[in-house]
């Protein structure tokens, strides 16, 4: 029982140098010790950082069972529901938006606010505005997002986790998707960042949003001057998840200079370290010039059925010929040769959403086998030969 905070607060002074291998294996020891003792709140208080570790590395699998055990543990308990379990439903919401499943998101953070502060951790109302930003962000509302950004702040309260996505730099980001690239420039003046500091975990999120700004703001030489050197840095700290966000950001700033090849070059690296964690919105999130990015990148035969499913959750489609989209006008126009049974239907929402196929059989109990064969039937029914596609046509009919 000594010897758990003791461990908890080594691995956070490990976590805030950045040693984030050698702060989640002491975390993970002091949270064991916890758990022995039967002290599960402070079994539970850990988790978050275990898992936001992970996150940070680029494990989002690994964060989700990290979560998931935890949840299983609390719930074991019976009621009253431990202090931290609604913090669990929170941060598994998170993580299941990132990977493109909005549904299993919005029905863990209803969970979330269901249980409210009273199962919750002192900070929980601070987060649960994060990540209702997040969510208005995906929806589109990013008013509402800077509005709940404002709430996260008055909320706010200190503690000995570190802050590496404050909340200053959560809302510069919905600025510069709003277009508001001079109050954007201006948070930048007020943190005296730049191009030349130097470089560190604690401030590497606040560096990322200063190349989205310089992005912006058409300073490309600078942005990528910045993002080179954050690249070695997210590499050599082992911080996969920065190094895929920051991927996708050269490939933009090469995009936007019309550089094409140097663009696929760093899109691919980028997709190659998501593909196997299920990444989704990291890309989706960045808009029509990813979209044409992907479409360009599938055109060349890029990681076909990731291309694919990412291209799905934009609901756009692959440059085609002009042979190519005739045949899909007349496909279109034309009614549903044999009406989708129950499991097709809730299979090709699935694909809407994203899902691959060995997700939806996971969600669905199915073989992977099995999965295949009910796609095959779809693109059959609905006379198609992909993903993009069989959502295209669903649309057309209003199967979706």
């Amino acid at each position: 029982l000594r010897r758990g905070p003791a461990a908890a607060l080594l691995a956070l002074a490990q976590w805030a140098s950045g040693d984030l291998e050698e702060a989640y294996q002491t975390l993970a020891n002091a949270m064991t010790n916890f758990e022995i003792v039967g002290s599960l709140h402070f079994a539970i208080s850990g988790t978050y950082g275990l898992a936001d570790i992970r996150t940070t590395q680029g494990r989002l699998r690994d964060a989700i069972k990290t979560y998931t055990r935890t949840l299983q543990l609390a719930l074991t308990q019976g009621e009253p529901l431990l202090r931290g379990t609604a913090d669990l439903y929170l941060g598994l919401s998170e993580l299941y938006r990132e990977q493109g499943d909005l549904h299993a998101a919005a029905q863990n953070l209803l969970h979330s606010e269901r249980l409210g502060d009273q199962a919750a951790l002192p900070d929980w109302r601070y987060r649960l505005c994060r990540t209702q930003s997040r969510f208005k962000v995906t929806q589109g509302d990013l008013a509402g997002a800077l509005d709940l950004l404002d709430e996260a702040e008055r909320h706010y309260r200190r503690t000995p986790v570190p802050d590496v996505r404050p909340i200053t730099a959560l809302r510069t980001r919905v600025w510069l998707a709003q277009g508001r690239v001079n109050e954007a420039l201006r948070w930048v003046q007020e943190m005296e960042l730049s191009v030349d500091d130097e470089l560190g975990f604690l401030r590497e999120f606040e560096h990322i949003t200063l190349a989205r700004v310089l992005i912006a703001a058409h300073s490309i030489p600078e942005a990528m001057r910045l993002l080179d050197r954050l690249l070695q840095a997210a590499q050599d700290g082992g911080r996969m998840g920065s190094v895929i966000e920051i991927r996708v950001l050269q490939a933009l700033a090469h995009e936007s200079q019309g550089d094409l090849v140097p663009a696929l070059g760093a899109l691919e690296q980028a997709l190659r370290l998501a593909e196997p964690e299920g990444y989704v919105r990291i890309f989706v999130d960045e808009g029509l010039p990813m979209a044409q990015l992907l479409s360009e990148a599938a055109a060349h035969g890029m990681m076909p059925d990731y291309t694919d499913k990412l291209l799905a959750v934009f609901g756009a489609e692959h440059h085609r010929s002009a042979g190519e989209s005739s045949s899909r006008a007349l496909a279109s126009s034309q009614p549903l040769i044999e009406r989708l049974s129950e499991r097709e239907l809730e299979i090709l929402r699935l694909i809407a959403q994203g899902l691959s196929n060995h997700e939806i059989g996971e969600r669905l109990f199915l073989a992977l086998s099995t999965v295949k064969g009910h796609n095959q039937k779809i693109y059959d029914k609905l006379q198609v030969q992909r993903r993009t596609e069989a959502i295209a046509r669903a649309r057309d009919l209003g199967l979706l």
